[in-house]
């Protein structure tokens, strides 16, 4: 297999820019109206949907590498760093190192992306870890970097990366390309095709042992947000996450040339529909105000227990809804005691109820108030 750092155009990716013409316009379409609904919201609801879609990727860039992390202790390290929570409370290092980059990356996405920085982000990324040679510099072992799967005896090579006695000279070459493509650099690129390329480009070289998606994925997001002028806010990894074998087949795909019109169209596609999901989140959270105006003194404590449960859901809630032994679970009711409150939540208005029997489910309602 001749992979595509390997040819001779590397790394000269070539791509048809019609196909994207429409997504491109789509997306400083959806940013606007992004950057337009945020400032709208009152300065609380605007820290909490910060919170929430960093919170959010932090887990989910983690979770598509198969690291299942703490969600609390994220969001804690997270509260802490923007100035809303002073505990004492221990967070795990891999949590408050993602938390950590997560930030770096959201306040100082117009900065120049030099090796301080990747360093620095990839010293985050595997905190905690002692089963790594080199952090928080390039790799240097000798063995070649493979991308596999499948059984020890017989394992299916993905990718293979470039030599680590490479890896100086292919990140001054990436990191001149990221800096001359940029909104002010002399060959500027549309933020759709920057982000797809910056992405493809790093994981090709694979500069590190560890975490390097974790990283690509950082820099589309940096790419995005320079290409607007504010940090992006969107749903990158948790889209990406939903269809994980998608992502990996199309950058499998995308591993063997350098005609790369695929790939900038699938991942175009992924961000557009991550702008979708994040302004289904604002309006998310402006149903949640409204709904707690409107019902915050009506709930016993039991019910307001379940409520503020469902709601840590987020937008997704549980799935197929709230039935009436995960409401016993939360609040540690009888089940007569269920029955009574959740019929009184279902008549005050609070729930919806669809179902019968032990199909019998409830799910807030929501959007109702938000118009």
């Amino acid at each position: 297999m001749i992979w595509n750092w390997e040819q001779p155009d590397w790394p000269n990716f070539t791509w048809k820019t019609d196909p994207l013409t429409t997504l491109e316009a789509q997306f400083l379409k959806q940013s606007g109206i992004l950057i337009g609904s945020v400032k709208h919201l009152a300065p609380e609801e605007r820290t909490a949907f910060t919170i929430d879609v960093i919170t959010g990727e932090a887990l989910k860039t983690s979770e598509i590498e198969g690291e299942v992390l703490n969600r609390d202790s994220v969001q804690s390290s997270l509260r802490r760093q923007f100035g809303l929570e002073a505990n004492d409370r221990r967070i795990p290092p891999a949590e408050r190192g993602i938390a950590e980059m997560m930030v770096a990356l959201y306040r100082d996405f117009g900065a120049p992306l030099t090796d301080k920085t990747l360093f620095a982000w990839h010293s985050l990324v595997v905190s905690g870890r002692s089963d790594l040679g080199a952090v928080g510099r390039y790799r240097e072992h000798e063995d070649a970097m493979q991308v596999v799967s499948g059984a020890l005896h017989k394992p299916k090579v993905h990718f293979e990366a470039p030599p680590s006695s490479a890896m100086l000279s292919e990140m001054g070459k990436f990191l001149n390309w990221f800096a001359r493509t940029g909104p002010d650099g002399p060959m500027p690129l549309p933020a759709l095709t920057r982000a797809g390329i910056a992405h493809l480009y790093f994981v090709s070289i694979h500069p590190f042992e560890d975490g390097n998606g974790r990283i690509a994925r950082a820099i589309a997001q940096m790419s995005l947000s320079q290409g607007i002028g504010e940090p992006s806010l969107i749903a990158l990894s948790h889209v990406i996450q939903r269809h994980r074998s998608a992502y990996y087949d199309a950058l499998e795909a995308a591993n063997k040339h350098n005609q790369i019109t695929d790939w900038l169209i699938y991942f175009a596609k992924v961000i557009v529909d991550a702008q979708i999901y994040s302004q289904n989140l604002i309006e998310f959270l402006i149903g949640k105000a409204r709904f707690y105006d409107r019902f915050r003194h009506h709930f016993n404590e039991r019910q307001a227990r379940a409520i503020a449960r469902i709601f840590k859901e987020g937008l997704d809630g549980f799935k197929g809804g709230l039935s009436a032994a995960n409401y016993m679970t939360i609040t540690d009711a009888s089940r007569a005691t269920t029955t009574r409150d959740l019929q009184e939540l279902v008549a005050m208005g609070a729930l919806i109820r669809t179902g019968q029997l032990k199909s019998t489910r409830y799910t807030i309602r929501l959007y109702q108030l938000v118009d």
